[in-house]
């Protein structure tokens, strides 16, 4: 798992940009109207959206598209360093956690107006709620990525496990690792037990554990902490206990993909970066829940914004409602997820899908927004904190999540 920002960071080993470029997909004439567009895709990615853009101009001949490419690690600062100075693109693309902070710089257009209803009602809901504020959508979704376990088969076969009958339930799981580390001698399932340099390695991946118990983590209007509760105890519970049998490792992560556990959750990224050269035969399975509780994951993913400091708004906003309409050919050619449900469920793009793919695709009707604050990234980084004071038995459950709850409303009611 990638912490990140996760984040631009989410797709950190497929996204991270070594120079900062730009290709003008055509030159504007006086009768042209030119839209410049900042992102951080590189690669694969970054060819497959320069095509769409030639297409697109293609099909308007008015529009002009000027394609920047900056650093994932330095899009966001040089993006909130432009709107002070006033000298923002017409559009960025980047990580969905970005939307709040890009938000709170008071240069986001309204894309609601702009682009049909239609759109807005396939896009899976949880993925709007980044964006959505005051009754304006100041976001539109443009790829998307889940969590799903994924398993090392041949230690599964070694422990005497059918990973193709992966555990459904934590109870099931805690078994399966236990009975792995008998026969083995390596943790059956690898958490994230070290917040480094964000949190949100710890956060994320917590998040869906929460979720499952029927947590929240913070309220609905993003004041307050709401972890420190029932199922908050039973999801810290759950990983200290896991921790505290041998069942996962203590450490950097990592343990899983060297070989080293026998499984862990992952996110959809990783069955690209593995498909050529696999470093073991894995597989990939939904993620278990509690027996009394309900099956969740994380998104990630970028989002793409408009600023109402471009002259152009509506010929922008026009651009990425035709980009969302292209999720077919653009997660079956990048492999992102679709942000669209009515792609998701379609023929064509399960008729083509990765059988790999499948537990990170069915996850999408159940994967959850995190919470849409400029505040998050420090609130991730204390709750991390706090997490890995439990795992190491350094702090009970109890005093773990009432001392996070402490520092996450000191960091909220701060602004």
């Amino acid at each position: 798992m990638r912490p990140t920002h996760f984040f631009p960071l989410a797709l950190t080993a497929l996204l991270a940009i070594t120079a900062c470029g730009s290709t003008g997909t055509s030159t504007p004439t006086g009768n042209t109207t030119e839209l410049t567009v900042w992102h951080y895709w590189d690669g694969n990615n970054a060819q497959v959206f320069e095509r769409l853009a030639k297409d697109y101009e293609r099909a308007h001949p008015r529009i002009a598209l000027k394609i920047v490419t900056v650093p994932g690690a330095d899009l966001l600062t040089k993006l909130q360093t432009a709107a002070a100075s006033r000298t923002l693109p017409d559009v960025a693309i980047g990580d969905l956690v970005w939307v709040p902070r890009l938000a709170a710089t008071g240069r986001l257009a309204d894309l609601k107006p702009h682009i049909p209803a239609s759109t807005w009602n396939d896009i899976y809901p949880e993925m709007l709620k980044f964006g959505s504020s005051g009754g304006k959508q100041l976001s539109i979704p443009v790829s998307a990525n889940t969590l799903a376990t994924m398993i090392n088969t041949d230690l599964y076969a070694k422990a005497g496990l059918d990973p193709a009958k992966p555990p459904k339930t934590w109870e099931e799981l805690s078994a399966a690792a236990a009975t792995i580390k008998d026969k083995t001698g390596k943790p059956g399932f690898e958490l994230y037990t070290q917040p480094g340099d964000s949190g949100e390695g710890v956060t994320w991946n917590f998040q869906v554990n929460l979720w499952q118990a029927g947590g929240e983590f913070l309220t609905p209007d993003n004041t307050k902490a709401a972890f420190n509760s029932e199922a908050g105890r039973k999801a810290l519970g759950f990983w200290v206990d896991l921790i505290r049998e041998g069942a996962s490792p203590l450490g950097p992560w990592g343990a899983f993909e060297k070989g080293a556990a026998a499984s862990a959750q992952e996110g959809s990224w990783m069955v690209g970066i593995w498909k050529d050269k696999p470093p073991f035969p894995f597989a990939a399975a939904p993620i278990p829940y509690p027996a009394d509780g309900e099956p969740a994951t994380n998104m990630g993913g970028e989002q793409a914004v408009v600023f109402s400091t471009s002259p152009h708004v509506k010929d922008a906003a026009a651009f990425l409602g035709w980009f969302s309409d292209q999720s077919l050919g653009w997660s079956k050619a990048t492999g992102f997820l679709p942000t669209r449900r009515s792609v998701a469920g379609g023929a064509d793009y399960l008729g083509s899908l990765d059988p790999l793919m499948k537990p990170f695709v069915e996850a999408l009707p159940t994967a959850r927004a995190r919470p849409a604050t400029p505040l998050y990234p420090k609130v991730s980084m204390a709750f991390a904190k706090e997490v890995e004071q439990a795992v190491h038995g350094k702090k009970t459950v109890d005093a773990a999540l009432a001392d996070a709850e402490r520092e996450v409303n000191a960091i909220l009611a701060a602004g």
